[in-house]
């Protein structure tokens, strides 16, 4: 077995008890009590003191603590606190809307990202180069739920193409998917077109031109290859965004997923859901930073070789 997977597996297990150990002390030490937030206005005294029993908000923190770490350790994470439902089934029921949304948001981003970024590299200097790294400042400039807004303007209100609001149909999904890939695609963007700038003045490009091997053949063999191994890296990071980036696309396009009801649960300060949604985003995260890391393996032979010789 590969030792360096090993180490980044457990690394991985450690930022997800990291993530989930600062989620839940953040919560417990924000203002506000949840069993009066459950209870509503009007409660008495005796109705929140009850609840608080029923919910474990009256237990020291090290024992809620402790408890928390014994039911993820059974896989269990709780129920919430304002609809009773297991974490586990509602955090199940909105998972594929979230998932669906970010997978067709990180193919936007990649297939926009790398062909621009890689036209405006071979373009550089001239218009073209100009006008995809003007697309890409005015993009970035603009906040996501903003060019949300805007699209909807645009595409729904002005021009009636597409439905404003809603998860009802692939029509509907256009709009948050299109808002979410934009803004993922320019990091990705700027860093294919350094990457294929870079390579393309790099002695061995010279020598395959030398060899007399055609410009495709250089460009997309050789050249995109060797600036994906840096763009790889930012992949996890793009995941990381787009998750993140799905709260407040969800939120914006009223549509179902985890991000929206985190959002809720936030507000409502319903830490079961909350716990559970964080630990799943991190989850999520750090799976994805590790299947980059095996990625290397399959574009790199150089780091086979070195892991290789790590078994050494």
């Amino acid at each position: 077995m590969n030792w360096r997977v090993v180490e980044r597996v457990v690394a991985s297990m450690g930022v997800v008890f990291g993530a989930v150990t600062l989620i839940f002390l953040i919560l417990n030490w924000l203002p506000g009590d949840p069993a009066a937030l459950v209870a509503g206005e009007g409660a008495s005294n005796q109705t929140i003191s009850e609840l608080r029993k029923q919910l474990g908000t009256d237990r020291p923190l090290l024992r809620q603590y402790r408890e928390y770490l014994a039911g993820l350790a059974h896989g269990d994470l709780g129920k919430s606190y304002v609809t009773h439902e297991p974490v586990m089934k509602r955090l199940a029921s909105q998972l594929p809307a979230t998932a669906s949304l970010t997978l067709a948001a990180s193919a936007v981003a990649i297939v926009l990202g790398i062909a621009l970024g890689l036209m405006s590299a071979l373009s550089e200097g001239r218009w073209i180069d100009r006008s995809i790294q003007g697309f890409a400042l005015v993009v970035v400039s603009i906040p996501p739920f903003w060019l949300g807004i805007l699209l909807m303007l645009l595409f729904s209100v002005k021009l009636r193409w597409l439905p404003v609001i809603g998860n009802g149909g692939w029509s509907a999904t256009v709009l948050p998917v299109s808002c979410l890939g934009l803004v993922g695609s320019v990091p990705l963007l700027r860093m294919v077109r350094n990457s294929v700038i870079e390579n393309r003045h790099d002695p061995y490009v010279t020598t395959l031109w030398a060899k007399g091997l055609a410009e495709r053949q250089v460009v997309y063999v050789h050249v995109l290859r060797n600036a994906l191994l840096a763009t790889v890296t930012l992949l996890s990071v793009l995941v990381g965004e787009l998750l993140s980036g799905a709260v407040i696309v969800e939120t914006v396009f009223a549509r179902q997923g985890i991000g929206r009801i985190t959002v809720e649960a936030i507000g409502q300060k319903d830490m079961p859901v909350v716990e559970g949604a964080i630990l799943l985003a991190s989850v999520g995260y750090v799976a994805v930073n590790l299947m980059v890391d095996l990625a290397y393996l399959v574009i790199d032979p150089r780091t086979r070789l070195v892991a290789a010789r790590g078994l050494r």
